[in-house]
């Protein structure tokens, strides 16, 4: 498997957590905006890592069990440059959860069982997203937030919507088809026998072009719209369900 130093990786987040903080430094609302965004975090990663571990012991492999993974303690998810990563640029990776695919239930081939555990991650960040949208025109319905000061109401609003958007970022971006994403698997499987097999020969080069397309700011290019478009569309459906 290609493997590359993390040293390099820490340093280019601290590079951009400096720079993150310099900028908010200079708006005081931007600094609440990043305090919210921590427990939003926090709670995308772990439910994300955890429905990955959900998934496989459902499948009959109980290595994430035996692992400690089968829990919503954050500590038992949270990898530390995937969580800043997701902090600061809105995208990012929780500590991976280990499976034996020759452990699932007969009924589910090692690659079928493989797809359903990665897609189980992105899946629950999107339903969180949609509980986020959903809990927020409840509260805008029923105008709840009206009796509240306006400066308590304001933070219960900006906390749910950066909750809806860190979830949509994190299940969008692992669904990236390139190693080490959850994409990748999820394409894999589909993939017919011969170009599985060039596939598994050469994740060396999906690795670097991963590399490359963070590194340089790509993934951001290519997530960001559709993480804004899918935000307003589930606003403008919840909206609509709702009648507001």
């Amino acid at each position: 498997m290609f493997k590359f130093d993390k040293r390099y990786l820490y340093i280019i987040i601290g590079i951009i957590i400096f720079w993150n903080v310099a900028q908010r430094l200079q708006n005081p609302s931007s600094l609440l905006s990043l305090v919210l965004t921590l427990p939003a975090v926090i709670i995308a990663m772990t439910f994300h890592e955890y429905a990955h571990a959900f998934a496989a012991d459902k499948l009959g492999d109980d290595t994430p069990r035996s692992q400690g993974r089968l829990t919503l303690n954050p500590l038992r998810h949270i990898e530390p440059i995937g969580f800043f990563l997701l902090l600061f640029a809105g995208f990012g990776w929780g500590r991976p959860v280990e499976i034996n695919t020759s452990r699932f239930n007969s009924k589910f081939n090692k690659s079928q069982g493989e797809a359903i555990v990665a897609f189980a991650g992105p899946f629950i960040n999107i339903i969180l997203a949609i509980i986020s949208a959903f809990v927020l025109g409840l509260l805008i319905k029923f105008r709840i937030l009206e009796n509240l000061k306006m400066q308590y109401a304001e933070i219960i609003i900006l906390f749910l919507m950066q909750l809806l958007y860190i979830n949509l970022g994190l299940g969008i971006f692992n669904l990236i088809p390139l190693p080490p994403l959850d994409g990748s698997k999820i394409l894999r499987h589909f993939l017919p026998y011969n170009a599985k097999m060039w596939f598994d020969n050469n994740q060396y080069i999906f690795y670097i072009a991963f590399i490359v397309i963070w590194i340089f700011g790509i993934a951001s290019y290519i997530i960001s719209p559709a993480i804004s478009f899918l935000g307003k569309w589930i606003l403008t459906l919840v909206n609509m369900i709702l009648g507001i």
